[in-house]
């Protein structure tokens, strides 16, 4: 997921500084598997589009278009009833930071020096300065992030992010490196002394892990106050702002990639997907030079980061922050390399043999990848309503519990619905503690885009059982960030599966699914391979776009095999890396995707195995947000991922049966053989 978030100099520091970038972050997937692939379409024909809203016009057809936002009549967020500001503008927004700032200045100046008799007092009173600027900056960050155009509102922020930084780095750096610097005599005294201490553990525990990796107080404090005005940030957001500006010619007009990708996804025409491919390939090829900056300024800062920290290897620094070995991460990769690149290789083969039977498909290129399975009576087309009620349903046969926030975060305006121009693009669920959650959509009435709402609202979920472990630790690791999105999308896909009329409903749903999995495992792996031949290169030097659209290239060789061995053309590939932001606001992030997938996995079998209680122990896992690490939150549910075996496993449990079944159907309906 993208984060969007206070330019930093470090985003894998394990301090205070990445505590904050969690808190203040948008949970975004624009360039994720989830916001491009759904689980399922439904059997059944969508009932009529209500008469109260726009129908034909908000339809995805050829001349679909981005929707403004005056002529939309679906669901807006509310931000200013939630954040209780007037607007962008309002004075007490001023306020609020310059009231902070004292607070920040009289934090240092009170405890700096004093924590190993003051440590939860100081604890106490960051909360507050913590929950100020969250509140202050979620407001801003969110608000940008449908008026990109607005350059008073970028202004805006960019003035507020500003002042931020200055803040943290002058008064508030100090406390991460202070407690991780601190001896262990002197914390356990404190937890004797007043036990409400240990109800932080979790959190004091993760600053203090980063303990071999700080700098020295002068220097964190340098990093911290520059980044915000030098350095990658500025860059990486100018990247990210280009990118949502991004139009493309499609059937004569001028539509943003969003449309473009629904229209390329949904299409069951092979030349309208060509072309689609073509449009988009062709106008990153335009893009290459902003994405290539900004990727430089992001993997250089990220090898000189690591260089001076010291960590061992590329990833080291992410996982670190994840809690998590750097063997366990390189297991999984190991596993999807393998055993995941099989799967992906014998998916497509079959994949490619029912296109040819039902649309006549005699080259299957790259445009293909992802195209829907046009059999059955299902259709690609529901209204907001629809969706609605669908991931509702889907939410209700698991959890009641589930369902009830759902249907919460819909009537309290918790969603911005429409795909518009102007918007950021993709989808997220922001935390915003305190006010939130908060979900952005681009719903452009596909089934994906009902995957999309069951996924973004599980993180909603997740955070609203979460928030009462505390601004500090409220947040899960990244291992288990994906756990309720994730089970969240699972259970609204068998809940449509069990209700399919046919078994060619069946089968496309099926295939539909197995689509999402190998984009959110191989695929996302594949991404990861490719940042660490980017990063690679550029701690030798500059990357040049050259360079990255060939390592591009081999790494879609490496997990999906050479032209000509699945796919007939892998032509019009070559820019496609230019609209993957998580390259440049996470570094290293995406194996999460493939992480959370095989968990998710894993967990939903031992739900079939064992239904009674399940539902239980995971609203306890979700609850439980950052205080619990991967190990210790999955131990209730009889798995073991220190086993040797685990990734491999999961990869059979999560794709084989559902493989094994599509095969099955395909051969009793002679699309293969």
């Amino acid at each position: 997921h993208r984060l969007i978030a206070p330019s930093m100099s470090a985003l894998g520091r394990v301090t205070l500084v990445t505590r904050a970038l969690r808190r203040y972050a948008n949970v975004c997937a624009s360039s994720s598997p989830r916001a491009r692939l759904a689980t399922a379409r439904v059997a059944a024909k969508p009932r009529a589009t209500s008469t109260a809203r726009a129908t034909s016009s908000r339809r995805m057809t050829t001349n679909a278009v981005a929707v403004d936002a005056q002529t939309t009549t679906e669901p807006r967020w509310d931000l200013e009833k939630h954040f209780g500001y007037a607007g962008t503008n309002d004075s007490a927004i001023d306020e609020a930071m310059s009231a902070v700032e004292k607070a920040c200045e009289g934090f240092k100046a009170t405890y700096e020096g004093t924590l190993d008799t003051s440590l939860l007092a100081a604890i106490e009173t960051y909360e507050g300065i913590e929950q100020t600027l969250t509140t202050v900056l979620s407001y801003m960050s969110l608000s940008a992030d449908t008026r990109l155009m607005d350059d008073a509102v970028q202004q805006r922020k960019g003035a507020l992010m500003q002042q931020y930084g200055q803040a943290s780095g002058n008064y508030l750096t100090w406390f991460g490196l202070e407690l991780a610097d601190m001896a262990e005599s002197a914390l356990e005294a404190q937890y004797a002394k007043d036990a409400k201490l240990k109800n932080y553990k979790p959190y004091i525990d993760e600053v203090r892990r980063s303990a071999p990796y700080n700098l020295s107080k002068e220097v964190e404090r340098a990093l911290t106050v520059r980044s915000s005005f030098t350095g990658k940030g500025k860059v990486i957001e100018f990247y990210g702002n280009e990118l949502s500006r991004l139009q493309f010619d499609l059937d004569g007009k001028k539509v943003n990639m969003e449309v473009l990708l629904a229209k390329m996804t949904s299409s069951k025409d092979t030349m309208v997907r060509r072309q689609c491919m073509k449009t988009l390939n062709d106008g990153l090829k335009d893009f290459e030079r902003i994405c290539a900056l900004s990727l430089n300024m992001a993997a250089g800062s990220w090898a000189i980061e690591n260089k001076e920290r010291g960590f061992k290897n590329l990833r080291s620094s992410r996982n670190l922050s994840n809690n998590l070995p750097d063997d366990v991460v390189d297991s999984l990769l190991a596993a999807v390399a393998t055993t995941g690149v099989d799967y992906c290789k014998k998916y497509y083969t079959l994949k490619k043999q029912i296109l040819k039977s039902t649309q006549g498909l005699e080259t299957f290129t790259w445009a293909d990848r992802n195209a829907s399975i046009d059999i059955g009576s299902g259709e690609d087309n529901y209204s907001w309503e629809q969706a609605v009620d669908l991931v509702h349903k889907g939410y209700n046969k698991f959890s009641p519990t589930m369902a009830d926030m759902f249907t919460k975060f819909v009537d309290e305006k918790r969603i911005d619905v429409p795909a518009q121009d102007g918007k950021r693009g993709g989808a997220y669920c922001s935390s915003a503690y305190g006010s939130g959650p908060f979900q952005l959509l681009n719903f452009t009435h596909s089934a994906r885009d009902v995957a999309t709402l069951a996924h973004e609202s599980g993180h909603a979920v997740h955070f609203e059982l979460s928030y009462p472990q505390g601004i500090l630790q409220f947040h899960p690791p990244l291992t288990l960030a994906e756990t309720a999105s994730i089970f969240g999308e699972m259970i609204v896909f068998r809940d449509l599966l069990e209700k399919t009329p046919s078994d060619e409903d069946r089968l496309a749903m099926i295939m539909s699914k197995v689509d999402d999995i190998i984009n959110s495992v191989v695929r996302q792996c594949s991404f990861d391979k490719f940042e660490e031949k980017v990063h690679t290169m550029r701690a030798k030097g500059t990357v040049t776009p050259e360079e990255m659209s060939k390592a591009w290239r081999e790494c879609t060789e490496e997990y999906y095999g050479k032209e000509g061995e699945i796919f007939d053309s892998l032509e019009d590939t070559s820019h496609l890396y230019a609209y993957v932001s998580h390259f440049h606001n996470v570094a290293f992030y995406v194996y999460a995707y493939a992480f959370g997938d095989l968990l998710v996995g894993s967990l939903y079998g031992a739900y079939m195995k064992q239904p009674e209680g399940f539902e239980a122990k995971l609203l306890d896992l979700l609850r439980a947000g950052g205080t619990k690490d991967f190990v210790e939150a999955v131990e209730p549910f009889g798995l073991d991922p220190k086993s040797a075996t685990f990734w491999s496993d999961a990869l059979h449990a999560h794709l084989g049966g559902l493989m094994a079944e599509a095969e099955e159907l395909s051969k009793k309906l002679g699309y293969s053989s």
